[in-house]
């Protein structure tokens, strides 16, 4: 039975067409993945099929009677301090209203009676005696730490609150699922969890996602929305990928042959007027005409179904100059441990990297992968151990959050200063990394998070680094652009490391996997081994917390305090002196300020970051510049916050050596 059935929709923003009559339909049992270009319309047309936007024409059916739930890529900050991830708003309603029923009854009005069966079927139906604990499952299958399971939900950060919406959505069992990126912020096992569910659902589902492997486990049907057009594909991912090389090449092909003709035919009318065969030459003209129209036509088709209007981004990234051994070595750790109070995060750590190595650093969210960045470029404090850097290594780092030295330059200057290019092929290159026209002129502090993702490595590719420490380098990339960068990374020569929860990436780009178990990085020959050895693992350490709640922990309720009388004192007013009271009542409030400063930074931090995805999630569809300066500005103070959670941890520098 077709649950969601779109029928000619068409919408167009300010003159441009982003859905042209468009028509899908999903059944019960089908997931239909909904991909495209980043701007090319997929939110879009969930929203109007959720009825939050007004189509310009067309029509949604959606079936009668069927629940339908959508999950939205922006998350809202949650209903006040009461409102916590276990928490269901309308079933505690209905339990209040029962309470009410309860002690009406005990009065002796038996008229509630019926009253009461009805709201306890209602209850029963919505899950209400199995709520707690389904929550409870689902929350953990997808990664949420326990000890945000009872937090306030303004508390949780953005990512956190995807995940508690997402949960909620599944434990409604709706019939019918719109889910717009789902995968974002989830680390390998919740991404498994949730394809595993996904797999097993019964409804029908319509979800957008960039990430293939994911949809080559969940999809049924593939729908492309590419310049307003939809195209439907069955099977999953690369199933759709081979159909469209398939029907790519045939194009191309007819394209070539229709050039062929229109070059004879105009040879030919060229004779024709030579001889002065004026009726055979208009008819020779008139084919021309036409096939030149063919060939337009056909032209276009195949840059619709290449999924590109322009040249694609092509990177050259040479090999740093080594005359030495080619395997010489970059970099090696050992004895690593770092950690946050009495909190360890990791402990023992120990690899090398040599030049052509290409590693994957792998584990789940908050394990520590972008801390170890930092230690190995010198920018974490609090580490244990030794890391020893080659004194030729040149390093190149792309980050989550991207930054420049100056936010106020343009574009092609960025590139001018970074490079021994001269601006014409400056401007070439920029051309090819989708910067065309007037957005060369751009200034750096009103570009998107995709826009400075494309920016960087762009730049990247004129500083030929040894080593590329690349952090989730897919994030922000639609699916083409994910495709030309491992297309770069191919052809590179030198070392990476790069912290990726991108399957395919992982697969296409890197030889090895350095995965965490626990608190411990072993290294392993592919991520599939890794993931196995995962599973087999205890499930002690299995989920860490977060660095930052880490600090939290560290410095909360749940870790000595240090306040906390010895284990041979007696702590009580005759067990010592008055001096020695004092103290501890001043550590006392210390400890409770220190406290309440991470209770605010967490606020702050929750606050920004629901900002920081609001603005995002306005990005595919266009802002204004002051947006972007908004932005930029919350980056900044994110930074800072962050930053202080460091500083309450108050360790050392580390001490990084040169081979």
């Amino acid at each position: 039975m077709s649950l969601l059935t779109v029928d000619g929709l068409g919408k167009s923003y300010f003159g441009r067409v982003v859905l042209d009559r468009v028509s899908l339909r999903v059944d019960d049992g089908e997931r239909v993945a909904l991909v495209g270009r980043n701007g090319s319309g997929k939110t879009t047309l969930l929203r109007i099929a959720m009825g939050l936007e007004t189509p310009d024409e067309g029509a949604v059916v959606l079936a009668g009677g069927r629940i339908v739930g959508y999950l939205s890529q922006h998350q809202d900050s949650g209903g006040g301090r009461e409102d916590t991830a276990l928490r269901n708003p309308e079933l505690q309603r209905i339990e209040a209203d029962l309470r009410d029923l309860e002690a009406r009854m005990a009065g002796g009005d038996p008229r509630i009676l019926s009253d009461y069966a009805a709201l306890t079927a209602r209850y029963e139906a919505m899950g209400g005696y199995d709520h707690a604990r389904e929550m409870a499952a689902a929350l953990q299958g997808l990664g949420l730490p326990a000890d945000a399971l009872d937090r306030p939900l303004d508390t949780l950060s953005g990512g956190e609150r995807m995940r508690v919406a997402l949960a909620r959505l599944l434990v409604r069992k709706p019939d019918l699922l719109l889910l717009d990126e789902p995968t974002n912020h989830l680390d390998m096992a919740a991404l498994e969890w949730l394809e595993d569910y996904l797999r097993r659902y019964r409804g029908g589902v319509l979800l957008v996602s960039h990430d293939r492997w994911f949809l080559d486990r969940v999809a049924t049907a593939v729908a492309e929305l590419e310049g307003g057009v939809l195209t439907v594909h069955a099977g999953d991912y690369s199933s759709f990928m081979a159909q469209k090389r398939i029907r790519t090449e045939f194009l191309e092909k007819e394209t070539a042959r229709l050039a062929r003709e229109v070059e004879r035919e105009k040879d030919v009318a060229q004779t024709m007027l030579s001889h002065r065969k004026m009726a055979s030459y208009h008819s020779r003209e008139k084919s021309v005409r036409k096939l030149s129209a063919q060939l337009e036509a056909a032209r276009r088709a195949h840059r619709h179904a290449a999924g590109r209007e322009t040249a694609p981004m092509r990177f050259h990234l040479l090999p740093p100059e080594d005359p030495g051994n080619p395997k010489k070595r970059l970099l090696s750790v050992q004895g690593l441990a770092f950690g946050f109070g009495a909190r360890t995060l990791f402990r023992d750590v120990g690899f090398e990297m040599r030049a052509g190595d290409r590693v994957a650093l792998c584990g789940p969210n908050g394990c520590g992968k972008s801390t170890l960045f930092s230690i190995l470029m010198g920018q974490a404090e609090g580490m244990a151990g030794q890391v020893r850097i080659a004194d030729w290594v040149d390093f190149a780092h792309i980050g989550q959050q991207i930054r420049f030295a100056s936010e106020d330059t343009t574009v092609l200057d960025e590139l001018l200063s970074r490079s021994d290019l001269a601006e014409g092929d400056a401007r070439s290159l920029l051309a090819r990394f989708g910067f065309r026209g007037s957005d060369i002129r751009k200034t750096l502090d009103v570009l998107s998070g995709g826009e400075r993702a494309r920016l960087s490595l762009c730049c990247l590719i004129e500083e030929k680094p040894d080593l590329l420490l690349l952090d989730e380098p897919t994030n922000h990339l639609d699916i083409e652009s994910r495709e030309y960068l491992e297309e770069a990374l191919v052809e590179f020569n030198g070392a990476i490391l790069a912290i990726s929860h991108d399957r395919y990436f992982i697969r296409r780009c890197t030889r090895s996997v350095l995965g965490f178990m626990g608190r411990e990085v072993r290294p392993f020959p592919d991520y599939e081994t890794y993931r196995e050895a995962l599973r087999s693992a205890p499930s002690t350490d299995a989920s860490p917390a977060s660095a930052a709640t880490a600090a939290m922990a560290a410095a909360g309720t749940g870790s000595p305090s240090p306040a906390s009388p010895s284990p041979g004192g007696t702590g009580g007013a005759g067990g010592g002196s008055a001096a020695g009271g004092a103290v501890r009542a001043a550590e006392r409030r210390e400890t409770a300020l220190r406290r309440e400063k991470i209770r605010s930074l967490e606020r702050e931090i929750a606050a920004l970051e629901a900002e920081k995805a609001a603005l995002e999630a306005d990005f595919a569809t266009g802002a204004p510049p002051e947006a972007y300066h908004r932005y930029t500005d919350i980056l900044r103070r994110i930074d800072e916050a962050m930053e202080t959670y460091l500083e309450l941890a108050d360790q050392a520098i580390p001490s990084i050596q040169a081979i």
